[in-house]
């Protein structure tokens, strides 16, 4: 099993910033994708940006130019930078982690337990 554990979050007003950070219990290097979701109130889970293994990332377009993803090898982490925050920011995000698939548990993917996000003035 493969546990994710999440830090930052919580409440911030429009055009302000925060840091997620998502630290995985096993080496990085043995997870293909690390990625963060998140789920606003009655709406369905989508995807915000991606880590992959050999470096290379995607942002979703909703959030380009203001979220960035980056991974610290020593911490077995990724992080999510959020800047200029808009109220429609708000939502719980979630952690994902899919392993290569010659790591023990690779028949599942992987999430965190979800921080809240609220941008509200």
């Amino acid at each position: 099993q493969v546990q994710l554990v999440e830090s930052g979050g919580g409440l911030v007003q429009p055009g302000g910033s925060l840091r997620l950070s998502c630290a995985a219990s096993i080496s990085i290097f043995r997870i293909t994708t690390m990625s963060w979701y998140r789920q606003a109130p009655e709406k369905q889970r989508t995807l915000v940006a991606q880590f992959f293994i050999d470096g290379t990332t995607n942002v979703t377009d909703s959030v380009k130019g203001r979220f960035t993803i980056s991974r610290d090898n020593d911490k077995n982490a990724v992080i999510l930078q959020m800047n200029s925050l808009k109220p429609e920011d708000t939502a719980v995000y979630y952690c994902y982690a899919k392993l290569l698939p010659w790591v023990a548990g690779s028949d599942k993917v992987y999430w965190g337990q979800g921080p809240q996000v609220t941008v509200s003035s």
